[in-house]
């Protein structure tokens, strides 16, 4: 039966067409909006009643913000300039409020005749810039503005004819402000009426929502806050249950293929394992076991995805699910995301199994097999072998980067694909690996990045989910503190000697740098002046090398410190760690490859340099290399943030807490939601503009329930054309990524 083709969407008409080149060119360089139909879902990101006044004082700091605001008064300053004619330089301040609280703009050079002339005190208007702090006082510099009231010419008529009592405000940049894009909306609204519907009549109406072309008209032009309300949740609902759907087609995809049942002989490999573990497994550990052997002993492929705290014991419950399938007879294949953590992996597994990993060696034991690495950097020797092992069936147990996934690589039968750090890897990795084995074989992915039940739902909505949130036995608690570096350098100075303490005791520690410092990424000489107070931050980052020679000569001088960064030789780098690992080293100055997996119990302690610029999710992961042995571990966070910035904030909010979950949802609050969720399975979830899936976990779970019933009826979509369109459209935005990414 022929299926009905997808409906061609009206709103797919490029920009150029209706704004004109030069319009268009600016919106799809800054704001990646190309069609009709982009702009009319580029929502307003909040709104502000015409007669009524930003909250100045909530402003965030750094930031490209439209405000509106009254004129309280204006200064014109001139002063001696060797730039301008005649020595004279002119700088115009002008103070705005919002009844309460003050903002500053200046203007300089030949740019302040225009806003002499308009910006009166009494006058409101639109203002937009980036929000910066110059002498302990928020400003905004050079700012673009548009005039809101009064008869002072076409801009403020302009405006009225589009702004009704509620202004809509636009996620803007500095080349597009918000009322531009305002404008650019009017003249594409009406093609609104076009848009197809992707919800099926019976849901939308079930559930009481308004219409597609009703709900885009009154987010856009709203008259009344119930307008926009009604608009929202329509809009939330299309993302999810489109998104839900894609999920679901792909769970109903999955559950149709065959798989071989995998049951671990009773007295095995797997039994001879843990007859060797020195210590019980926790409770959680034995729970999540139970799950993935279940799943493992079925006829289609398990797709689980495992999450644990950082430290969780999640590379036990993996190795104890491949010695089951290696029990069976077939083969696991274990996927890191970098080599430093595949040699990490392959080191620790070889290690908790002993002898059982010296399969077809002498003194290997009876159901031993045999474990072997593959990285894309290995000798051609040792490459072959491992790749002979693989064909013959001798390698149980493969450990690898990405490098598995080539042609070459030839299984004998892979029963079982473990992928580490899942966000680092595509759907389509994932399914190129799956074509390995002789049927589909089963999939677990971990990930030590916590994720809230409904981040789980809308990105690993494919797969069924684990949680451990109990750490084994003998786990230290981690100290973590912000060292204010610019406010009190005294602070720094102590850091340094704290690291001397905890190398005195005995143990070891880990500085980590967001830059390596070599001269392919150090900044081009004489590229800029010295940088001014709000410029601070605009430095390069402190760089590993740098860092480590300072470190070397000056507070740690007589210390054994050692560098680790990504353009390392594979066997430099290996050598580095084994040394680390061996309590050779005393510091390890490091890049952010020793983010997950590294596993050294003797190191206690470690200093993040310009910790502002990592993400809170990955603060938490470096900070769970320390704390992995008996003794307490140290996390110091540095960083030249003043104390009022959004940086600063989060770092409190990381040294505050240890629970990765609490981070995890301070860390989607503060970051735009596609930031975290693109980060996943071929980063297309940047489709998610309404929907914010903190809050609105109720209609992310309604949503996956009616997405599993519409699929379940009609797995192909025959008689729902406009969900199939919408479903087309997020196909292709996520294929267009993954092969950006490429």
């Amino acid at each position: 039966m022929d299926l009905v083709p997808a409906l061609k969407e009206p709103l797919e008409q490029p920009l150029k067409s209706v704004l004109g080149p030069a319009t268009a060119k600016v919106m799809a360089e800054h704001l990646g909006l190309h069609t009709v139909g982009d702009l009319l879902h580029h929502y307003p990101r909040r709104y502000e009643e015409r007669g009524q006044l930003t909250h100045l004082a909530d402003l965030p700091m750094d930031e490209h913000v439209t405000v509106v605001a009254q004129v309280a008064d204006a200064r014109l300053h001139t002063f001696a300039s060797s730039k301008a004619p005649r020595g004279k330089g002119q700088r115009l301040e002008v103070t705005i409020t919002d009844g309460s609280g003050r903002l500053q703009l200046v203007f300089f050079g030949n740019g302040v005749h225009k806003p002499h002339k308009e910006l009166l005190p009494g006058t409101r208007a639109l203002f937009a810039g980036k929000v910066s702090v110059f002498n302990r006082r928020l400003q905004l510099a050079h700012p673009a503005y548009e005039l809101l009231r009064g008869d002072t010419g076409d801009a403020a008529q302009t405006i009225d004819s589009w702004a009704g009592a509620l202004i809509p405000l636009y996620p803007a940049t500095a080349k597009l402000e918000s009322w531009k894009i305002a404008k650019a909306v009017q003249t594409v609204l009406p093609s609104a009426q076009e848009a197809l519907d992707p919800l099926p009549d019976s849901l939308r109406e079930g559930r009481g929502l308004v219409p597609l072309p009703e709900a885009l008209l009154k987010i856009h032009r709203p008259h009344t806050k119930a307008d926009i309300a009604g608009a929202r949740d329509r809009l939330k609902w299309d993302e999810a249950f489109v998104l839900q759907v894609a999920l679901a087609r792909r769970r109903h995809a999955d559950a149709q293929l065959p798989a071989v049942a995998r049951r671990p002989a009773p007295d095995g490999l797997l039994t001879a394992f843990d007859a060797r573990l020195p210590f019980t497994l926790t409770e959680g550990q034995q729970k999540v076991s139970r799950e993935i052997f279940d799943d493992l002993a079925t006829e289609h492929p398990m797709h689980r995805l495992l999450q644990g705290e950082v430290g969780s014991g999640k590379t036990m419950v993996a190795l104890r699910a491949m010695l089951a399938v290696v029990d069976t007879g077939g083969q696991a294949a274990m996927l890191a995301p970098t080599e430093v953590l595949a040699q990490q992996h392959h080191r620790s597994v070889t290690e908790m199994m002993g002898e059982l990993a010296e399969g077809g060696m002498l003194g290997g034991a009876e159901h031993a097999t045999k474990v072997v690495l593959l990285t894309g950097s290995m000798g051609a020797a040792a490459r072959r072998q491992a790749l002979l092992d693989l064909a013959t069936g001798e390698a149980g147990i493969v450990i690898g980067t990405h490098a598995l996934i080539e042609d070459k690589v030839q299984f004998h039968d892979l029963g079982l694909v473990v992928v580490d750090e899942q966000h680092r890897f595509g759907v389509e990795q994932r399914d190129a690996l799956r074509g390995k084995g002789k049927q589909p074989p089963h999939l677990l992915v971990m990930t030590a990045t916590p994720i809230p039940r409904t981040v789980a739902m809308t990105v690993f909505g494919d797969l069924e989910t684990s949680v451990l949130d109990q750490l084994p036995a003998g786990r230290s608690p981690i100290a973590s503190h912000v060292v204010p570096a610019a406010d009190k350098p005294h602070f720094l100075a102590r850091a340094w000697e704290r690291v001397r303490e905890e190398v005195g005791n005995g143990h070891q520690a880990y500085v980590v740098c967001a830059r390596i410092g070599d001269e392919e990424d150090a900044p081009k000489k004489g590229a800029g002046k010295k940088p001014s107070e709000d410029e601070a931050e605009k430095r390069p980052p402190l760089a590993v090398l740098d860092i480590a020679d300072q470190l070397a000569k000056g507070p740690l001088h007589g210390l054994g410190v050692e560098v680790l960064h990504g353009r390392m030789q594979p066997d430099d780098k290996d050598a580095v760690m084994r040394r680390f690992a061996a309590g050779d080293t005393d510091v390890l100055v490091a890049t952010t490859v020793i983010e997950v997996g590294v596993n050294v119990p003797n190191a206690t302690a470690m200093v993040i340099m310009d910790a502002d610029r990592f993400g809170v999710s990955q603060l938490h992961q470096l900070r769970g290399r320390v704390g992995r042995g008996a003794a307490p571990g140290l996390c110091l966070l540095v960083t030249e943030m003043p104390e009022a910035s959004a940086a600063r904030q989060r770092l409190n909010a990381v040294a505050s807490t240890l629970d990765g979950f609490e981070l995890s949802r301070i860390d989607l609050e503060q970051r735009r939601e596609g930031d975290v969720l693109g980060q996943a399975q071929s980063g297309a979830r940047t489709s998610l503009r309404m929907l914010a899936v903190i809050e609105d976990e109720e209609i992310i779970a309604e949503a996956r329930e009616e997405a599993a019933a519409v699929v379940a009826a009609d797995p192909e979509l025959e008689h729902l054309p406009g969900l199939r369109t919408a479903l087309d459209a997020l196909l292709d935005e996520e294929r267009e990524q993954y092969l950006e990414k490429g």
